[in-house]
């Protein structure tokens, strides 16, 4: 299972159509639940094969993954992005300074992204670096925007808030055209953005104006909007691997998942406002 947002590449817990719970089993609570025997042979990627004094394939219920494993883990992720944040407020950082932590953010992403499994002072050090560049960033936007950050936060929290109700009440449905439409959604956005940082290096200015003016302010909700649909999929592998019985370890990826997007948002969701009172 790895993160959904774009930057990284997706493993889904159903390895016969690439993604999780598409044409696999059941998700928790459903008819997999009534069924004898292995409900997640040939589609549970945990499955093992039977042991005399084990009735199921997938891992012993006390190494599996629970929401509780889960909580815990982006807890503790979420709060190093809060530390490292709070230590690069506090002290001021440089943005030169802060754009090397997303630097080194980004790398040890990437290779936590293409690890078969979790590792967990990895996904650590890279909310760590993260939180020192979403500190500087915060701080410095602050300077002109008072009280930016904090809208942002308060920001964040309803999206995340909305796509977990809305999930849940199944008001948004995770399928395999679902998740098509958000990643080619989602290429075309990062692609935009790359041609845009071009313009703007070479060009200067404000390259295309995609992160200014009207066309800034729309293409700021375009991305709450990507985010806000990632989260849905980043349910939806949670949801998946308890179902499925996933290792305990894997809550480590959910975390991981869930933080990468969670800053994504919040990202946006600075982005627009700054935009907003800027004009």
């Amino acid at each position: 299972m790895r993160s959904s947002n774009p930057v990284f590449s997706r493993r889904g817990f159903s390895r016969d159509n690439g993604y999780a719970g598409f044409n696999a089993a059941p998700q928790a609570g459903g008819p997999a639940a009534v069924q004898t025997g292995n409900p997640y042979a040939g589609t549970n990627p945990y499955a093992q094969q039977a042991q005399p004094q084990q009735t199921y394939g997938a891992p012993p219920q006390a190494d599996r993954m629970t929401m509780d494993d889960v909580v815990m883990r982006t807890g503790m992720t979420l709060g190093t992005v809060v530390v490292g944040a709070a230590v690069a407020w506090l002290m001021e950082m440089p943005l030169g300074l802060a754009l090397g932590a997303a630097l080194i953010a980004m790398v040890f992403g990437l290779i936590q992204a293409f690890k078969r499994k979790p590792s967990p002072p990895l996904i650590l050090a890279y909310a760590a670096f993260e939180g020192l560049f979403l500190g500087a960033l915060s701080g410095y936007i602050n300077q002109r925007f008072d009280g930016a950050p904090m809208q942002a936060v308060l920001g964040t929290m309803a999206v995340f808030a909305g796509v977990l109700i809305a999930y849940k009440t199944r008001i948004i449905r995770v399928t395999q055209r679902f998740y098509r439409f958000v990643m080619a959604a989602a290429i075309g956005f990062v692609l935009l953005t790359a041609v845009n940082l071009l313009f703007m290096a070479f060009g200067g200015g404000d390259g295309l104006g995609f992160r200014s003016g009207g066309l800034g302010i729309v293409f700021g909700i375009v991305g709450i909007v990507l985010g806000a649909a990632f989260l849905a999929l980043d349910f939806k592998q949670v949801e998946d691997g308890l179902a499925y019985g996933a290792p305990r370890e894997e809550s480590w990826l959910a975390a991981f998942g869930l933080t990468v997007t969670l800053v994504w948002i919040y990202l946006e969701m600075l982005r627009l406002i700054a935009i907003l009172r800027g004009d």
